[in-house]
């Protein structure tokens, strides 16, 4: 039956989106970025010897 080879194309459609929505929001809140301290910066810009 030819005439619902779209609502397949569309299921199939919205399955993808879907999953690349998921693994871009578990991407997003699993990935932890490491803060750069302030006080390392401090002491780095202090040892210049002149």
């Amino acid at each position: 039956m030819p005439q619902m080879a779209p609502l397949n194309w569309l299921t199939l459609m919205i399955m993808f989106t879907f999953i690349i929505m998921l693994t871009n929001c578990m991407n997003f809140f699993i990935f932890k970025y490491q803060p750069i301290k302030m006080s390392s910066l401090k002491k780095s810009n202090m040892s210049w010897k002149w």
